[in-house]
This record gives structure tokens, sequence and C-alpha cells, in this order.
């Protein structure tokens, strides 16, 4: 029996990811590259990724092929602005990869394929209306209504990390001020961490990144507070109000009922989420008139986005118009 075949491949700031998803037994295959600075080294790279996918790609042929890109995504697979892939702008991704693999594509925003992911097989499975918020250098999201993924009149939606929460805030990487990702994201979590262990406050956080208070990171954060590191701890719950806010933020406008949080930072599993549900019932209108809003751990880790690109692209592939 001849197997159905699909690739998925998820681009992030730093590596390019995909996988060949059997529509009825998972992942069988996967091959990643350093993600290339500038617009036709991407669309090589990704090309190079599902050459090799499907040179390996046995027991049937590769029927479609779905990518997922970091940024503004429109609906004929152009993605206009991507501000965490220098140099890449208006990329007509879709059309550019259908030319150089010969297959139906289905270009979509990275943060909305991990979310159909999740919602089929993971975090969000059994919830109609969810928002997925990845946290990364910067902060993505995807939107789940009704049961239904919701992309926007352009295909825009999910932007959620720009979101401003502080009009005259930290500068951020899209030209503006005061985005949520510059508090929320795990860039943003190293900042204060930075902050926290060059004032002093973070003695033991400071010894981690060897004396140097530039050289904390977000992950060395959550790893303090993970062993109970009373620095660590205050640092997570300064992050953990910011992140609150903007899930409120989220949860006033869609009303869904479940909150998927994904990226490295949710390794850190309780120790992360409780201060944030703790914080999120204070900001939140009228909690004890509303169901509780369940904010979990997402389950399908870094494989999420590549994984929902290849679902998304057996079920409505897209070959753009040239």
């Amino acid at each position: 029996m001849q197997r159905r075949l699909t690739i998925g491949v998820d681009v992030g700031g730093t590596k390019v990811f995909g996988v060949v998803l059997d529509l009825d037994a998972g992942v069988v295959d996967e091959h990643r590259a350093t993600t290339p600075e500038g617009s036709d080294a991407l669309v090589a790279t990704i090309s190079d990724v599902v050459a090799v996918l499907r040179r390996g790609a046995r027991g049937g042929d590769v029927s479609a092929l779905g990518v997922g890109l970091p940024g503004l995504v429109d609906r004929s697979g152009t993605l206009r602005f991507g501000p965490n892939l220098p140099g890449v702008v208006e990329l007509p991704a879709g059309r550019l990869l259908a030319e150089a693999t010969d297959l139906p594509v289905r270009v979509d925003n990275d943060a909305t394929c991990a979310l159909w992911a999740e919602h089929r097989s993971g975090a969000a499975k059994g919830a109609d209306d969810a928002v997925l918020v990845t946290l990364g250098t910067g902060i993505g999201g995807g939107l789940l209504l009704d049961g239904r993924l919701v992309r926007g009149a352009n295909g825009f939606a999910g932007e959620i990390g720009h979101m401003v929460v502080d009009a005259d805030g930290v500068a951020c990487l899209c030209g503006r001020r005061g985005c949520w990702e510059r508090y929320a994201s795990g860039g943003a979590l190293g900042r204060w961490g930075r902050e926290a262990a060059a004032a002093g406050r973070a003695p033991q956080l400071l010894a981690r990144a060897g004396g140097d208070p530039d050289d904390v990171k977000g992950e060395d954060v959550t790893a303090a507070a993970v062993e109970g590191d009373p620095g660590a701890l205050v640092v997570l719950e300064t992050f953990a109000g910011w992140f609150a806010l903007g899930l409120a933020n989220l949860v006033h406008v869609l009303d869904v009922t479940r909150c998927v949080i994904g990226g490295g930072l949710v390794e850190a599993g309780d120790v992360l989420l409780d201060p944030v549900r703790a914080a999120f019932a204070d900001r939140v209108v009228a909690p004890e008139h509303r169901p509780p809003v369940e904010i979990v751990a997402a389950e399908l880790g870094g494989d999420a986005g590549a994984i929902g690109a290849a679902l998304l692209a057996g079920e409505e592939p897209l070959v753009p118009e040239s």
C-alpha cells in the first residue's frame, strides 16, 4: 500500500527544520540546516532541505510541501515582512518554492502551523477556541476559533508579539516601541536576567554566567529558577507579570478556553507556568464570573511547526500563480 506523504518545513531565526509526514503513521524522516541571511539563500536552503527529505522518502511519493515562515505571510504565500529574518522582505516564497520543487505548496505563518499540529494531536486537542503563544527570540501566535484557524483578511492574523504593552517602552526589531515580545519573550527574559545580575539582585545567576552579566541568557534564568535560585525566581516573576498581561489581552478579545505556550522556555514547566497563571488571574476581567482559562505547555516541542505545515499541505495545498 502506497504511503501518503507530505513534507513540512519550519523556518526559524537559527534553523530550517523539515519533516516527512506519513498522514497515516506520523513523522518518518527529518532534516535540518542553518538559517541563512537573505531571500535567495533562504529559498535555496529550504529547497535543499526538501530535496534531502525527498531522497529519503521511501515507500511513497511526496504529494505536497508546507512551509511555516515567521512574520507576515499573505494568502498568496508571500512573506511580506519578517523582522527576525534579516534581509527578507516581500519574498514570494510559495511561487519560488513551487518552481524549485515542482510540488504543490502551502505557505503559512509558522505559529499558525504549530497551532494546527497542537490542535490535531497535542495540547490544543479537544479545544475549539485556543491561542498558541510561542516564546523564542520574539513571540509568535496562532489563533483557533470555532475549530478553524484564523488568518485574517490578508493572512496576517496572529502577530501577537507586536501588541503594544508600553507605548514609550523598549525599542523593537519591527521599528516600534513597547511591543509585547520585548517584555515577555525568551529574549526578554534574558534581558530581565542581565539587568538583575548587573544590579546585584541575582548573584547565583551572575555566577552561572561566569561573572559577566552580559552573558546571562533566558535559559540561564529558567535553569536557575528550576534549581530554586531566589534571584532567578524574582526575575521569572517579573517576566510572568508581563507575559500574563498579554495573555489577558488576548483572552479579553478572543474569549478562548485554552492558551498553549510553546518554545524552549516551557521546559521549565510549572516553575514558569504557575507564576504566569497567578498573574493572569490578577489581570483578566472578572475571573470569578468566567470559566477558567487553561494555560498549558505545548506537547509537540520544536517539531510542531514542521508537522503543522505538513498537515496543512496535505489538507489545502496551494500553488501560487506566477
